[in-house]
């Protein structure tokens, strides 16, 4: 009794066009200005959204300290350095909503907290 072709091996490039075959439905798909806005809102909400309780909370626990320092300049650095490393870590994993990048977020949130509110030489009215 004899087998034939009963290996599993199969050509490297047959997986190669059913992906791409399977990805060809999303070249059609055209995204209008108020998807690209709702796509764009959404990509800076975690941002947005780590530096508004990063800055309650920090404004909570140090309220003596941060007494001078107004909450939406807080929130504003917070939040956009937060922004600045998500859209760090889409051009560095091609792809959002890493571990990593989130991690990253809150350090850079906590960072600039800091920068803002605890700095060195920091004025008291600012």
């Amino acid at each position: 009794m004899q087998f034939k072709d009963l290996s599993i091996a199969q050509s490297p490039w047959s997986d190669l066009t059913q992906i791409s075959s399977s990805f060809a439905s999303f070249r059609k798909i055209s995204l209008d200005l108020l998807g690209g806005l709702w796509h764009l809102l959404n990509f800076f909400a975690p941002a947005a959204g780590i530096g508004l309780f990063a800055t309650l909370i920090a404004k909570l626990l140090w309220h003596r300290d941060l007494a001078g320092a107004r909450w939406w300049r807080l929130w504003a650095w917070a939040a956009a350095s937060a922004a600045l490393v998500d859209l760090a870590g889409l051009v560095y994993f091609g792809r959002d909503g890493k571990m990593a990048t989130y991690g990253a977020m809150a350090l850079a949130c906590a960072l600039s907290l800091w920068w803002v509110g605890f700095r060195p030489g920091r004025r008291a009215d600012s």
